[in-house]
């Protein structure tokens, strides 16, 4: 299904995945050691519209983050160099259309872990017990979050249709597949969504090795979203508390 999926998509011409011009530098200055977790325990208890400013500011952090950090790049670079696949740079179009397609695959697979960690895993506030936040506002809180995303990135109705649709693609093969979150061997491949379609996307007449090498990426883009989203202090409140 996944194969099928990268087959029908590569042969489309479609617009590059593109960063705003500016777009970093658009939101209010808040203190250094604010986190995403600190900041929606604060917006979300004043009402609707706090929350879509909790949910747009995740948006914005996790797509700061990831042009940051230069996750893909770095990873189709080490790649090439690990299997001496310089071919996959020779043509510079092809190139770059390929690094918007991984970078869109990335700020998924970021996107998707992100809204595990904030909605669906248990936190402790104040002296009860550890509880996820409630399955409606959850799912508000998704909503929200994909709606400012799509503002964010400037996209048209067709991409921000076809990420949506993705993004549910991924739901739901993570649901079939639920896993406990562990270390991998470095020459382990991760069974999920993002490897399979990076992989394939990346190199497929070396697939093995790239979903190897996808892996790896997967566990800083996991690591990357616990950053953005987890709170500095252990006693700060989760975002949907009151």
């Amino acid at each position: 299904m996944i194969y099928v999926w990268l087959a029908r998509k590569l042969k489309r011409k479609r617009k590059a995945w593109q960063v705003m011009p500016g777009f970093l530098f658009c939101a209010k200055r808040r203190r250094p050691n604010e986190t995403p977790a600190t900041m929606y325990a604060k917006v979300m208890a004043t009402g609707k519209h706090s929350a879509t400013n909790a949910a747009s500011e995740l948006a914005r952090r996790l797509h700061e983050a990831l042009l940051r950090e230069r996750i893909v790049p770095r990873f189709v670079d080490s790649y090439v160099v690990e299997n001496e696949r310089q071919a996959l740079q020779v043509h510079a179009v092809m190139y770059r259309d390929l690094l918007a397609l991984l970078q869109r695959e990335a700020l998924l697979a970021l996107s998707a872990r992100a809204l595990e960690i904030v909605c669906d895993e248990p936190r402790t506030h104040g002296r009860s017990k550890p509880r996820p936040m409630p399955r409606r506002e959850a799912a508000l809180f998704r909503k929200k979050f994909l709606a400012a995303l799509v503002r964010q990135q400037g996209w048209t109705v067709g991409e921000a249709l076809d990420f949506q649709r993705d993004f549910q693609l991924y739901g739901e093969l993570l649901a079939r597949t639920p896993q406990a979150r562990r270390s991998r061997k470095p020459f382990e491949a991760a069974n999920h969504p993002y490897v399979d379609r990076c992989a394939f996307l990346l190199d497929s007449s070396f697939l093995e090795q790239a979903r190897v090498a996808a892996s790896r990426t997967l566990t800083e883009l996991e690591n990357l979203a616990a950053q953005v989203c987890e709170a500095e202090k252990p006693d700060d409140k989760p975002a949907w508390t009151t």
